[in-house]
């Protein structure tokens, strides 16, 4: 408190220089001091003192204002710290739950595709097997064909396949198709779909 100590010295010297006041006084007139002099040199000495006060009030006011003011300068700066700190640590948090939920994302779709990949499979499979029955049936039907053929020629003979060529043909149709007729009531008409 420099301030409390100037106003010490400044009330110190002021009642030190009463004295060498009151010579220069007494010497300039050569004449006793009177005592309403005096009474105007003290109430002078007093409202300079006085006067010390107040501006030592005000100094004090001034610096306690002051110091106020940096407290609160200091607690602002403190609480924006804070809140930067706060929203960094919103922020890092929002970031991990966006990475969690990509990730998420990401294996969801990885396993749809891997379902979505077993199930085409699965029906690859289904529609080799159908077609393998297919032609397992068309190689039944045709086989069947072959033998009714076979029957009909060994049963009518040499002479169902003698004569002209047209006869002959006539005669293969007609027997071609009375085969086919049989092989699909033994097959169903599916197994000649093409």
């Amino acid at each position: 408190m420099k301030l409390h100590f100037a106003s010490h010295i400044a009330a110190l010297t002021l009642i030190g220089m009463l004295p060498v006041a009151a010579q220069a006084a007494a010497g300039a007139g050569n004449a006793a001091v009177s005592g309403d002099d005096l009474t105007a040199a003290s109430e002078r000495i007093r409202q300079t003192g006085e006067k010390i006060r107040e501006d030592l009030k005000k100094a004090r006011a001034r610096l306690e204002a002051q110091k106020a003011q940096q407290e609160a300068e200091k607690a602002r700066l403190e609480a924006e710290r804070k809140r930067q700190e706060e929203l960094a640590r919103q922020q890092a948090l929002k970031e991990k739950q966006q990475r969690e939920a990509q990730q998420a994302a990401q294996e969801r779709a990885r396993r749809e595709a891997a379902a979505r990949a077993e199930q085409a499979e699965r029906q690859r499979q289904e529609a080799l097997r159908a077609q393998q029955l297919e032609v397992a049936r068309r190689e039944a039907a045709k086989a069947k064909a072959a033998e009714a053929l076979k029957e009909a020629r060994a049963s009518v003979g040499e002479r169902a396949f003698g004569g002209t060529a047209e006869d002959r043909q006539a005669a293969a149709k007609a027997r071609a198709a009375a085969a086919l007729k049989k092989a699909r009531e033994a097959a169903g008409v599916r197994a000649f779909g093409d």
